[in-house]
């Protein structure tokens, strides 16, 4: 019987091994972080437009606006931006 079983021992070993690979990269996978986005240098920014508020200018509109603007934001990440990282697409024409 012992003979048998020692047979199967690289089989279970590389099933297991399998096994716990794929479980990382699942793990991997759900919990993986964006990279926040970077402005190209040719992008003119909030800074750059605002050089009299040092402090920053709050991109939130409290007014209506479009549709379009809103999934504008939302695409440009605006909720999460920080001065002075803030792209010209989060603030109203």
């Amino acid at each position: 019987m012992t003979d048998k079983l020692t047979r199967f021992w690289p089989l279970i070993a590389s099933a297991a091994f399998a096994v716990l690979l794929a479980v990382n990269a699942a793990q991997s996978a759900a919990t993986r972080n964006d990279a926040r986005t970077v402005l190209p240098p040719d992008t003119i920014s909030a800074q750059q437009v605002y050089t009299n508020a040092p402090d920053g200018v709050d991109p939130i509109v409290t007014g209506p606006v479009s549709t379009a603007f809103k999934q504008r934001q939302a695409a440009a990440n605006c909720e999460t931006a920080v001065w002075p990282n803030i792209p010209m697409v989060c603030y109203p024409n």
